[in-house]
């Protein structure tokens, strides 16, 4: 049986209403993915002020945003001032961040965190639970009303949701899904002019 790793997206949800779903599916540890780890909208959410709120609820934070954002201080990982997901997951961080992912999950019941509500429209789905799948993981993602959803299941559904030829029997699924991740990072990637 394979280990889980979770997701979740810190959204807009109150800071009660965020600890109740770590809490509903027993988050022991949380790693912020955030590239910058900072709310102006949800102050709550702001590194420190976070990380001192999950102290008190008996969850362990840690900051993984260097290694596992979006965001790369290494302009190789751009192509157009936009950042290349595939660039980003062959950095010396990007696999740092799952190593200390793989050690992570052996004591801590973990969640990464970003900060987009829906799933698919974040780098934690697209790019990071990608890279945990492929590393043998079964990422399940927290979703606002607290369900989860299996990172396959999502993965299918942004092939619906993208209008994706799926009856093919000449195409492997392998590449209806490469397709579907290449057409989704396309969309929500990081571009340097977004900074400005």
């Amino acid at each position: 049986m394979s280990q889980i790793v979770f997701t979740i997206g810190h959204s807009t949800h109150t800071l009660e209403r965020f600890t109740s779903l770590l809490s509903l599916h027993a988050i022991t540890a949380l790693c912020d993915v955030r590239s910058t780890p900072y709310s102006q909208i949800n102050p709550h959410f702001n590194r420190e002020e976070l990380k001192s709120s999950l102290l008190a609820c008996g969850v362990r934070y840690v900051f993984l945003g260097k290694e596992l954002g979006a965001r790369s201080d290494d302009l190789s990982c751009y192509e157009n001032g936009r950042v290349r997901y595939d660039r980003l997951a062959q950095s010396i961080l990007f696999r740092q961040g799952l190593e200390r992912l793989q050690e992570g999950v052996k004591t801590y019941r973990i969640a990464l965190m970003c900060a987009e509500k829906e799933p698919l429209e974040c780098h934690r789905t697209i790019l990071v639970s990608r890279h945990i799948s492929d590393l043998g993981f079964d990422v399940q993602h927290i979703l606002a009303d607290g369900s989860l959803e299996r990172h396959a299941v999502a993965l299918n559904r942004l092939v619906k949701i993208l209008n994706l030829r799926q009856g093919d029997m000449f195409r492997p699924r392998s590449d209806i899904f490469e397709a579907a991740y290449r057409l989704q990072e396309d969309r929500i990637a990081f571009k340097l002019d977004d900074a400005t």
